[in-house]
């Protein structure tokens, strides 16, 4: 694809999706993390990251590229979109092994692994936009769902493997329930989440910290009952209510405040990814008005 074709590629969503919203949405953030929170319940899916990747060692940067690659996919253009989807189904491919606590060998590229990885994610961005209070109706949430099936694809899923349909997502991640356990390796992972170590620069921000644990208690709280009871974290079924009201409470407060700080601040309104998406956009449709005026304006042969 040349410059000028990429400058108007709406990338493999477009302005139009609810993939967009969902993923510009104020609490973005908190789904990223509780999403990975939820994945690592996998016992398969969990040895492959601690065994093949640098979390321990950098979980920063673990969190950074997996935003990086939703961000890319999400509101890139076509061609880098692909390439970045690519790299990873190629990484994939080379991370093997075996399960220390429970013995079983796994692959990252097996599609009933990838398939739990994408159901969180999306499931995740999902429920967390919906719960902090995002517009989207019923038919909104089906169709988020729908979309993602074009990212399923991107990792090496199947098309007919992903889930359509926010009751398929509920159903796909269902079946999950008999494996998920909370290994050293997971319970590791959260506790590494929700206090890595920063970069230099965001630690001397004084209030960085408390701000990130904060955003990840909140990203815990949000785990649906049975993952964490995993976590050893149950709530009491007299308590529950409480408990779910004011998560959600605290979900609509993170995104009513991050709202208001957008509106006061123009250069944050919107997540850098979405905003060159949009100048690309803008730009593409610009120079295609130029073009249409040179024509009109330009004499007609005889």
């Amino acid at each position: 694809m040349g410059a000028a074709e990429e400058a108007g590629d709406p990338g493999l969503f477009g302005p139009d999706s609810v993939t967009w919203r969902v993923h510009a949405d104020p609490v973005a953030g908190v789904a990223g993390l509780r999403a990975l929170m939820l994945q690592a319940l996998h016992p398969l899916t969990m040895a492959g990251v601690d065994q093949h990747s640098r979390f321990r060692a950098d979980p920063w940067g673990r969190l950074t590229t997996t935003a990086e690659f939703v961000a890319t996919t999400t509101f890139g253009p076509t061609q880098e979109a692909l390439a970045l989807a690519a790299s990873v189904r190629s990484g994939h491919r080379r991370v093997r092994g075996t399960d220390p606590e429970t013995g079983l060998p796994y692959a990252a590229d097996e599609p009933d692994l990838l398939r739990w990885v994408h159901c969180c994610l999306v499931d995740s961005f999902l429920t967390t936009a919906v719960r902090a209070g995002a517009p989207l109706t019923a038919a909104d949430a089906d169709e988020y769902v729908r979309e993602q099936v074009r990212a399923a694809e991107l990792v090496g899923i199947p098309a007919a493997d992903a889930p359509s349909s926010v009751a398929g997502l509920e159903r796909a991640l269902e079946t999950y329930r008999p494996v998920l356990r909370s290994s050293a390796a997971a319970r590791d992972a959260v506790a590494r989440v929700v206090a890595p170590p920063m970069p230099l620069l965001v630690a001397l921000a004084t209030p960085a910290r408390p701000l990130w644990a904060s955003m990840a208690g909140l990203a815990l709280a949000t785990l649906p009952p049975y993952a964490l009871r995993l976590y050893a974290l149950p709530r009491p079924a007299l308590l529950a209510p409480a408990a779910d009201a004011a998560t959600t409470a605290a979900l609509r407060a993170v995104r009513a405040g991050v709202s208001g700080l957008q509106r006061a601040v123009p250069v944050l309104r919107e997540p850098p990814p979405l905003r060159e998406a949009r100048e690309r956009l803008a730009e593409a449709d610009q120079r295609a008005r130029g073009r249409v005026r040179a024509g009109a304006a330009r004499p007609r042969g005889r």
